[in-house]
């Protein structure tokens, strides 16, 4: 009885990953799915530090006021809305008529959205550093900006690289959204075997723990990345 459970079991596992090559649409879900992540984090790591710098220099000098503006209202929409409603406005809407590759979108979607809640950890962290240190640095003859390139961006990151990283992990897993739009990731390559042969189990159980690998992956990176951040500052 056992012999055949498992028998079966290792016959359904065959029909759902390896005939036909089935396993080829895990691969390409996969390849996307990291394409997407990749660059969208470089994405929203790039502009929620900028848009984290023009909030701050507005608090801090009372500078650019109408950008400072701009960015609050950029943070309030795309933190209002689902990030698989802005990848379909971007698609159906913004690009319409425009031949764009998918996984661009994906990756301006994704992007975007992650740059809004980047923003807000990034501005926390600054606003965390210590104000006499700031005052230090200015008495000292830097520049506000200079400050903040040697003495309160470093800080604010080391202070804040846990929530950053909990970020980048929630994004890596939003990307399952992109299938609405036809993108073939994971969840879609997963749909794509389940209705051929007719059994979700092997294709859903295999996408979960590819994710969970990638998820546990990135945890430890992001911890050792902590860990000589921190060696690195006390030095």
């Amino acid at each position: 009885m056992i012999l055949s459970f498992f028998g079966e079991l290792s016959h359904d596992f065959y029909r759902a990953v390896i005939e036909d090559d089935r396993y080829l649409y895990l691969l390409e879900g996969l390849k996307n799915t990291l394409i997407i992540a990749f660059f969208a984090v470089i994405l929203g790591a790039a502009l929620g530090t900028i848009i984290a710098l023009i909030k701050n220099n507005y608090k801090e000098n009372g500078k650019h006021k109408i950008m400072n503006g701009l960015c609050n209202l950029y943070v309030t929409i795309i933190r209002g809305t689902p990030a698989l409603l802005q990848l379909m406005i971007i698609y159906y809407v913004i690009f319409k008529s425009v031949d764009i590759s998918m996984t661009l979108v994906g990756i301006l979607a994704f992007g975007l959205n992650s740059a809004a809640y980047v923003s807000e950890v990034i501005r926390a962290g600054m606003e965390s550093v210590d104000q006499g240190q700031k005052e230090a640095s200015l008495a000292l003859g830097l520049s506000y900006g200079q400050t903040v390139r040697s003495v309160i961006l470093p800080q604010a990151i080391k202070n804040v690289l846990p929530a950053l990283g909990n970020e980048f992990i929630t994004l890596l897993k939003e990307t399952s959204v992109a299938s609405y739009i036809g993108i073939v990731e994971l969840i879609k390559a997963s749909d794509i075997i389940a209705s051929t042969t007719y059994d979700y189990f092997f294709p859903l159980i295999i996408v979960a723990l590819i994710y969970l690998v990638l998820t546990i992956g990135l945890s430890r990176i992001l911890k050792l990345l902590e860990r000589k951040w921190n060696r690195h500052a006390y030095r």
